[in-house]
């Protein structure tokens, strides 16, 4: 294929089709989508097979991949749970008569057409277009070529569920995986309303420099956990090792670790075994170093100062000692991604503090950042987790798929 114009055109003439559709029709289909998923498990599976036998087993992406049974039904329940929250487009947000007469509403409306450019994971498939046809709006989805099989599959049965309820089965399409069609998406501003970059840092500034089209970043996630001076450790030691170790090949999970000088040899001879339980690779300050090495930590690198700002995205951490929460506030200014931030701490003044100067789309106390997820935080799913300031930040779930209309109803009123 050397264009994708024809997909665009025909992306553009479904956004009618699926916004006239009624909500409840919407419910209707996405419950059938999600029956429907569960019952092609089978060759889902072995589609997904074919794209993880392409990739090498130490890739830490190949987790992001990877759908089994389990995965599965866990995409269902999330179809089945964005069908069941209410449609965030039609609502009026303001209404009011002008003294001259003039009716106006102020509503939310669908977004349009969303081109959703993607790596290694095929929930995503799943997950926007579920939002996408709960809010109204058509998706264009560009998936990467590491799970070409899978999300060719995915898009085959969602587009079967469309064509059973007589919608526009260009409501959802699967672009081609030829990078040189990207550059064509990122310029298609007469048919794309919005393009979303979900995946590494390198991707999403590529998109970021090279769209036409208006870009929502949902970032690469550079995560600290901060472990202030009256921390309960133990307590620390649990939420260090769950957001590293529970899932590491995700946004959401923790790269950097710092502490206070004061409770650093505490923290890490609690820590030390729980991380290398896992095989943790840790990349430490000189503090850190010579307590890690005084404990025979089996895994331990001497940190380079690329190792601060670090995206690990596996069993690899880097920690650091400070002098105090200035320090960990500075460090986390300067190295921050700003998706999620944690601080584990019993002040609550700094507690508070840590909450309102952190500047991140998520700032926890006392918890894991393995929380930051559109499911978890009761929005049914997410595209990704917004970095940026401009229209959403944190989970871009339902509720930010719509932007704003202005209703005005007269009666030969001139200005």
């Amino acid at each position: 294929m050397q264009s994708i114009h024809q997909m665009l055109v025909d992306a553009q003439q479904a956004t009618s089709a699926i916004k006239s559709l009624a909500d409840e029709q919407r419910q209707q289909l996405l419950r059938r989508l999600a029956v429907q998923i569960t019952a092609h498990t089978t060759a889902i599976v072995a589609e997904n097979r074919k794209d993880l036998d392409k990739m090498a087993d130490e890739d830490p992406k190949k987790d992001r991949l990877l759908l089994n049974e389990a995965r599965i039904q866990q995409l269902a329940d999330s179809v089945n749970e964005i069908a069941a929250l209410p449609d965030p487009a039609n609502k009026v947000v303001l209404e009011r008569t002008l003294e001259n007469g003039l009716h106006v509403q102020k509503r939310t409306v669908p977004l349009g057409v969303v081109g959703v450019i993607y790596e290694s994971r095929p929930n995503v498939t799943i997950d926007v277009a579920a939002l996408c046809i709960r809010s109204g709006n058509v998706c264009i989805l560009r998936g990467g070529s590491d799970a070409f099989y899978t999300n060719t599959i995915l898009v085959q049965i969602i587009q079967e569920v469309l064509k059973e309820f007589q919608v526009n089965v260009h409501t959802v399409q699967l672009l081609p995986v030829n990078r040189s069609l990207i550059q064509e998406m990122l310029t298609a501003v007469k048919y794309i309303d919005i393009i979303i970059p979900r995946g590494s840092q390198q991707l999403i500034e590529y998109v970021r420099a090279n769209s036409k089209v208006p870009v929502i970043e949902t970032g690469a996630g550079v995560c600290h956990t901060y472990v202030e001076a009256t921390a309960d450790l133990e307590k620390a030691s649990r939420i260090v090792t769950n957001a590293k170790v529970s899932r590491p090949s995700v946004c959401n999970s923790l790269d950097t670790v710092l502490v206070d000088q004061q409770v650093a040899a505490g923290l890490l001879t609690l820590l030390a075994p729980s991380l290398a339980a896992y095989n943790v690779e840790i990349f430490a300050d000189a503090p850190a170093y010579e307590i890690l090495e005084n404990l025979s930590y089996p895994h331990l690198q001497h940190a380079a100062p690329a190792d601060f700002g670090r995206e690990f995205l596996d069993f690899k951490c880097s920690i650091k000692v400070v002098n105090g929460v200035e320090e960990a506030l500075k460090h986390i200014q300067e190295f921050s991604s700003k998706h999620s931030e944690a601080i584990v701490s019993n002040n609550a003044a700094i507690s508070e503090r840590f909450l309102n100067e952190v500047d991140a789309a998520a700032v926890y106390v006392n918890a894991s950042t393995r929380f930051t997820d559109g499911g978890v935080f009761g929005l049914g799913a997410e595209i990704g987790i917004s970095t940026q300031k401009l229209h959403a930040r944190g989970p871009f779930a339902l509720e930010k798929l719509v932007t704003e209309k202005w209703f005005v109803r007269g009666d030969g009123q001139v200005r």
